[in-house]
């Protein structure tokens, strides 16, 4: 006879929660990872640089250097100022962009694309005024407006100052530009007049009839004939072995 537990005796199934199958619990939810506001900045842009040897206002870099400096008004279509950029690095050349504060506010992350793509950019005062008709506390109000937006959108206050409406500034207005902690004003020795639309040709015949080694050329953005007259300049400039780069680099010896 077997006994009570035997071999010949089933077992009863064992029933219970603790002896169920547990399914495992999904893990936590990864934290998302935010992504930067535009216009945040990002490592600290140059700040202004004194030239030593070199006037208050900058025309021109030396003449014996070949290579010209590239600089553009910030203002307008911002897809115009991209395509600008693009049509820059596609070449391999490096611009300076001098921009207005107004322009800043409307398209903040604009600020950083010029930096990534290692172009200077500095302040064209906050709202393209005539500048050297301004009283003092109006035109240094223009000048350090458009600082403290480029202070707010990369960390400086951008590496130089142009002065608007005007080729060459007053000495009042020079003065109220080293107050704000910019060492020199930056002028230009050829204007490309794009900003009057005369088409691309034409564009590129003023620039390249009176550009020479250490040239600085005035230049907007916001005009479709500038994004035309872009890659033939950039290949008439390395024909004449004249590399576009921007003015810190052009007076840095």
């Amino acid at each position: 006879m077997r006994g009570r537990g035997g071999p010949g005796r089933p077992h009863r199934r064992l029933r219970g929660r603790a002896h169920r199958r547990r399914t495992p619990e999904p893990p936590p939810p990864r934290p998302r990872r935010r992504r930067a506001a535009p216009g945040r900045p990002g490592r600290p842009a140059p700040a202004p640089r004194r030239f030593a040897g070199r006037p208050v206002e900058i025309a021109h870099g030396p003449r014996e250097r070949p290579a010209v400096a590239l600089t553009f008004h910030g203002n307008g279509d911002p897809a115009l100022a991209r395509a600008v950029l693009a049509e820059a690095e596609r070449a391999g050349a490096r611009v300076t962009v001098l921009a207005i504060g107004a322009w800043l506010d409307a398209h903040p992350d604009l600020a950083r694309r010029i930096l990534d793509g290692g172009h200077d950019l500095g302040n064209h005062t906050q709202n393209h005024v005539a500048i050297n008709s301004l009283p003092e506390a109006e035109a240094y109000a223009e000048i350090t407006g458009c600082a403290l937006r480029l202070k707010r959108l990369t960390g400086s206050i951008g590496t130089w100052f142009r002065p608007s409406q005007t080729q060459y500034a007053s000495p009042l207005v020079r003065t109220l530009a080293q107050r704000a902690g910019y060492p020199h004003v930056l002028s230009y020795d050829v204007d490309s007049l794009d900003f009057t639309s005369p088409g691309a040709a034409a564009v590129i015949r003023t620039v390249t009839g009176t550009i020479q080694g250490g040239s600085v050329v005035s230049l907007h953005f916001g005009y479709a004939d500038t994004v035309d007259a872009m890659p033939p300049l950039l290949e008439e400039l390395a024909r004449r072995k004249l590399r576009a780069v921007t003015t810190t680099e052009l007076l840095t010896p």
